[in-house]
């Protein structure tokens, strides 16, 4: 036990705050199902934006889930700070004891003097200024290599507080339920398909350099399905995106499932948890897939697999050995497009989702 380890079973409520995309708050789930697991008496709420709330509904670990509008900004200074105001109140009246932050967003450092619970963890960022770490009654370090999954990084903020988590509680935790399973069985039946029946392929990010080319996309699914595979394909229901698919619908020679800009986020988790294999680039879709225990096929460009890679599920990565990367950047030069990421050939992912089809 640490000196200054916490004794969970004198804690009554946590709040885990973690503010940033969808696939990131995911990856945060097995911080609550680890808690749950050792302490099951504990209340565990979530601070969240609002829009990526849905990787957390349904969670059986997660008490509450609050969320921030990132709209708020647009309602004036008056409103905004009702909603914020809103908000304070209401995290006050749930008396945390521990508060876990798992971003470097200064909002933690805030709450975690205007909430006051009695501990308080963060990590110790490099460039943290005097007043962040005066914040926090427990810091822990990040690593200097940097080669180290998110998700065992979001779990570091319980280690320093004397939690070991065991390596059958680290999985990651998301929860269609039943509406969206209902819905995504409907939509399957329209299109002749079963569970188990199709491959999900989800080729679009939010950022256009960690995409695979159209012409790729296409030629890999006609091979698939040429092999007798039935392919559905989706996207969110963004312009960009849904271009992408667009392309690839009009260089593929055959014809396949397309649910693109239709689901919402609890049924793309349900289609892909009912899938044979899952093939996408590194997104939050990939991350739900790991999540439902759906094999992934991952392309990886100028993000680090090391750390973004899928999660505890059989899986085959795919990157460039490109010496530059993973770099990070928005495309080579800044040009939206990754040479890394879009030199990857047709044949190396279509024997990736051979292998995995065949175990």
């Amino acid at each position: 036990m640490l000196k200054d380890g916490v004794d969970l079973q004198n804690i009554r409520r946590v709040l885990v705050t973690k503010l940033r995309h969808h696939g990131d708050v995911l990856l945060a789930s097995p911080v609550f199902s680890v808690l749950k697991a050792h302490a099951p008496h504990l209340q565990i709420d979530a601070l969240v934006y609002a829009d990526t709330a849905a990787m957390l509904a349904g969670n059986p670990a997660v008490s509450r889930v609050f969320g921030i509008d990132r709209g708020w900004k647009k309602l004036g200074w008056s409103a905004q700070a009702r909603a914020e105001w809103d908000l304070l109140r209401q995290l006050r009246s749930r008396e945390y004891d521990l508060l876990l932050h798992l971003t470097e967003h200064p909002r933690g450092a805030w709450l975690a003097r205007l909430l006051a619970p009695r501990y308080r963890v963060a990590a110790a960022y490099p460039k943290a200024r005097t007043w962040w770490k005066a914040s926090f009654s427990h810091l822990y370090p990040l690593p200097k290599n940097g080669r180290r999954h998110v998700v065992e990084l979001n779990l570091d903020a319980l280690r320093r507080i004397g939690l070991q988590p065991g390596e059958k509680e680290r999985g990651l935790s998301f929860v269609p339920g039943d509406e969206a399973e209902r819905e995504v069985g409907r939509m399957l039946g329209e299109l002749g398909l079963e569970s188990g029946s199709y491959i999900h392929v989800h080729p679009a990010s939010r950022w256009q350099f960690k995409c695979w080319p159209a012409q790729k996309t296409a030629e890999l699914i006609d091979k698939l399905q040429g092999l007798g595979e039935r392919v559905v394909v989706s996207a969110a229901p963004d312009a960009d995106e849904l271009e992408l698919v667009g392309r690839i619908r009009e260089l593929a020679i055959t014809p396949f499932a397309d649910v693109s800009g239709k689901l919402t986020l609890k049924q793309l988790g349900a289609l892909t948890q009912k899938a044979k294999l899952f093939i996408g680039v590194d997104s939050a879709p990939m991350h739900i897939a790991s999540a439902v225990q759906t094999p992934v096929v991952a392309l990886f460009g100028p993000s680090g697999e090391f750390n973004w890679g899928p999660w505890q599920v059989p899986q085959r990565v795919l990157a460039s050995d490109h010496a530059c990367r993973p770099c990070g950047n928005d495309g080579c030069g800044g040009g939206k497009v990754s040479e890394c990421l879009s030199t990857l050939p047709v044949s190396a992912v279509l024997q990736a989702a051979q292998s995995l089809l065949s175990r």
